[in-house]
């Protein structure tokens, strides 16, 4: 509980609102609360006379910063005559917010920093000035055939230096959340302490229209996650014009902010404004000029703004001063008032905080970028705003370096006081950053016995889905690696039979249980607890992804190798998330995802948004992620071991896994000898019966194929083989890649007949590896919406009821002239 200060003057607030709450109503009372919890003084938080000493030699700074904006613009204008393109206005507006980051806050060692995407050019420009990066790699921006550098922040893409995918926007302040949120849970189960740990989220003011940039703000205060920072580029733009053209994003977001339960620093004018917002009712008037109209007053003169902004006013500015001092003096342009707000921020304890701060995109690219509507769209400069620009922040280049076609890269040299203190900031903070370590330690190899559980069978029916749950529990329990493992659910551990975790791994919370559980005299009562294991997430299957991103890429992060595995109804996995999961590849990250429930007729009664028909194709363009559709428990057994070896062994991939598991349940056959391959690589023959024609089924519609065979056997006399075909999308690459004969044709090798290929999916599944089918090829599945009703009733509509296969089977039969 926050201490209080002057218990009288509360006494007296209390009383005033009683009073107000008996006169006007309780309504009256609560909109005014409403007020004062969600506004304020369109003012800077930190005043000039209370800003802390800036700590750094500023005129070295400033100098560092002007050449970082240099070469940030000279790359992108350079590459320009290719038609690359690139942003050059988002970091111009922001340069001072990374250089103050880069100069005083950001810890190499244990921080973990979201640049917004956009700004990437100036994040090359000072990796280059400390020599990290050199000008020919500058020249190769956005050219990555060639082996240039990425346009955006693409760790797999530059995997020694980006940590973090940021676009597509709305992704990076999401998993920038979670990522607080999973550093804190490290700490609380004892894998790692991280109560150093910063995250810093750099985004713009436009970006915070995307759902997903304010999704997880009341799980971040709630669970006090004063270990993160976002801090926002108020520039008031975003690609084609004002953000807020007939309001105020500022005022906006600091109520959305304040509202959600976060601490809200502002860091709104520059020092030149001091003289004038002692005036009242100047400072009503700036909290009530729309956004639009205040980017028009940055890029106009002292005459329009004297008469738009200061009518009646007594102003001792001359025109030019005003035009200076509106139209450009900024609190984000000025490295004092940013170390102000960023010193602000981390002195607050309990929950996090969010810095709004003002600038002018395109600042100091010169009047024709600076406030313009189309600043995000100009791709180069020409020679004489260079000039400009050169003259505005005093940097030492000639004329004649600017007399040809293309602007130089400005260095002071190796030597230079400006490289040497700025690599000096960061060798005192820990190190460079942005900078990636893939620090991976291979985990231990389980023991077999919890696979040999599974890998021998049920008489008794059970569904996939639950058999990859007993699996995983069993490893839970593993001494080596059982507490690396993380379980994520949103909301539907019980759907997936999951509950049985829930006293033994316990339910993450910071806040342990306060409570008496209803259920707590059962033996598999809900339990919390600040060491949990399992981030049952809510219903939220985006912050479910984040929290699996989170924990898939700890080996690089934190150098903590850990199991996540994310469980979900199917169909809210790839088509809602999908964008998350590719990056999550992006990230390199590691782990299982399990499209539970899946299949377009597994779902009795549930209809079309449940019924899962397609995941299996979006998953299998992902090129990181490995997919698969197991029929039985024991090829889960298979598939899951197989990858801990592949992500977690000596030589770890940075690939994920992708399994689709099913409710229905069935009995569960003991595992053949001899199918370990097939399963890995995506096909085996699991029952022979005669060879006339040949079933190639997945997941749960291998049980359909199976009674198709015994259906054509008894009835026709027609002898079929049935083939288990764990992974469509893996035979698939396996051939597009094979330089000898591929692993399908291997093991179809001496058999003939005509193929027929069922599945749960729409045909477009299977039919991924028809090209390699040298013989008549049919398939058969669930293409459409998903429909309500029995399984029986829905298989039939789609035609892929075991009667349905085998009239498939003998109109390819007799087609073949078998």
């Amino acid at each position: 509980m926050e201490k209080d200060w002057d218990p009288q003057e509360t006494a007296e607030w209390l009383e005033s609102l009683e009073e107000v709450r008996r006169q006007a109503g309780p309504e009256r009372a609560e909109f005014l609360l409403r007020r004062l919890a969600t506004s304020s003084r369109h003012l800077n938080t930190v005043a000039t006379e209370d800003e802390p000493a800036y700590p750094g030699d500023l005129g070295m700074e400033e100098r560092i910063a002007a050449y970082d904006r240099w070469n940030a613009a000279a790359m992108i204008t350079r590459g320009s005559k290719l038609g690359l393109g690139g942003h050059m206005a988002t970091y111009a507006s922001a340069a001072w917010l990374y250089e103050v980051g880069f100069n005083h806050f950001f810890n190499g060692e244990h921080d973990q920093v979201y640049f917004q995407g956009h700004a990437s050019p100036g994040i090359y420009a000072r990796a280059f000035l400390e020599g990290r990066l050199s000008g020919e790699q500058l020249d190769l921006f956005r050219r990555e055939p060639d082996g240039g550098l990425p346009s955006y922040p693409h760790p797999r893409a530059m995997p020694g230096f980006w940590q973090f995918p940021t676009v597509s926007m709305g992704i990076g302040p999401l998993n920038a959340v979670y990522q607080a949120r999973f550093n804190r849970y490290l700490h609380n189960r004892g894998i790692k302490d991280t109560s150093a740990s910063h995250v810093w989220a750099f985004l713009g003011d436009g970006e915070m229209d995307e759902p997903e940039s304010t999704a997880a703000l009341t799980l971040a205060a709630r669970e006090g996650l004063d270990n993160l920072t976002f801090v926002i580029n108020c520039n008031l733009q975003r690609l084609d014009g004002p953000v807020r053209g007939n309001t105020s994003v500022v005022r906006e977001l600091e109520s959305v902010f304040r509202g959600a339960g976060w601490n809200v620093v502002k860091a709104l004018w520059g020092r030149e404004w001091d003289g004038l917002l002692h005036s009242d009712e100047l400072v009503a008037r700036l909290a009530e000029v729309p956004d639009g109209q205040f980017q028009t007053f940055a890029a106009s003169t002292g005459d329009y703004i004297r008469q738009k902004l200061f009518h009646g006013l007594d102003v001792p500015l001359s025109d030019e001063d005003l035009r200076r001092v509106v139209g450009g003096s900024r609190a984000g342009h000025e490295p004092r008032k940013v170390y102000a707000a960023y010193r602000k921020a981390l002195e607050h304890r309990g929950g996090p905080t969010v810095i709004l701060v003002q600038t002018v995109k395109g600042w100091t690219l010169g009047a024709g970028v600076e406030a313009r509507n189309s600043n995000h769209q100009m791709k180069k400069l020409t020679l004489d705003e260079f000039r400009a620009m050169r003259d505005r922040l005093g940097l030492p280049v000639g004329d004649e370096a600017l007399s040809g076609d293309l602007p130089p890269y400005l260095h002071p040299g190796p030597d230079s006081p400006e490289a040497r203190y700025a690599i000096e900031r960061r060798r005192a903070l820990g190190g460079p950053i942005p900078s990636r370590t893939d620090s991976h330690q291979p985990l231990p190899t389980p023991a077999r016995r919890p696979f040999e559980r599974v890998e021998k069978g049920s008489a008794q029916p059970i569904a996939t889905t639950m058999a990859f749950v007993r699996l995983v529990k069993d490893l839970m329990k593993e001494p080596e690696t059982g507490r690396r493992w993380v379980p994520i659910v949103p909301d539907e551990a019980r759907t997936f039979g999951m509950e049985s975790l829930f006293p033994s791994a316990k339910i993450y919370s910071p806040l342990g249980q306060r409570y008496d559980a209803v259920d707590r005299d059962l033996l598999l009562s809900y339990t919390e607890a600040e060491d949990g294991q399992i981030l049952l997430e809510g219903i939220t299957e985006a912050g479910s992804m984040a929290s699996f991103t989170a924990a898939a890429s700890s080996y690089a992060t934190h150098g903590e190798p850990m199991i996540p595995f994310y469980i979900f109804y199917s169909m809210f996995g790839w088509q809602r998330t999908g964008d998350q999961m590719w990056a999550l590849a992006d990230q390199l990250g590691r782990g299982f995802l399990i499209g539970a429930t899946a299949g377009r007729t597994t779902m009795t009664g549930e209809g079309l948004q449940h019924a899962d028909g397609h995941s299996q194709l979006l998953a299998s363009a992902n090129p990181a992620c490995l997919a698969y559709d197991p029929a039985f428990a024991y090829e889960v057994s298979v598939i899951v071991g197989d990858g801990l070896r592949r992500m977690y062994g000596p030589a770890a991939e940075n690939v994920f896994y992708y399994l689709t598991v099913y409710n229905e349940p069935m009995p569960q056959p003991a595992m053949p000898e001899g199918v370990e391959e097939g399963i890995v690589k995506g096909i085996y023959r699991y029952s022979e019966g005669g060879g006339q024609a040949h079933l190639l089924a997945s997941g749960t519609a291998v049980h359909w194929a199976m009674e198709a065979q015994k259906l054509l056997a008894e009835e026709y006399g027609l002898g079929v083989d049935v083939w288990s075909v764990t992974s469509w999308s893996e035979l698939r690459r396996d051939a597009m890649t094979a330089t000898g004969l591929p692993y399908l044709q291997q093991a179809l090798a001496g058999t003939d007949g005509p193929v027929i290929a069922v599945s749960d999916w729409m045909r477009a599944v299977p039919d991924q590896i028809a090209p390699w089918i040298e013989r008549p090829w049919t398939s058969l599945g669930t293409d459409g919406f998903g429909l309500s009703g029995t399984r029986e009733s829905v298989r039939r509509h789609f035609g892929v009821d075991p009667r349905s296969i085998a009239d498939a089977v003998l109109k390819a039969v007799e087609g073949s002239g078998v």
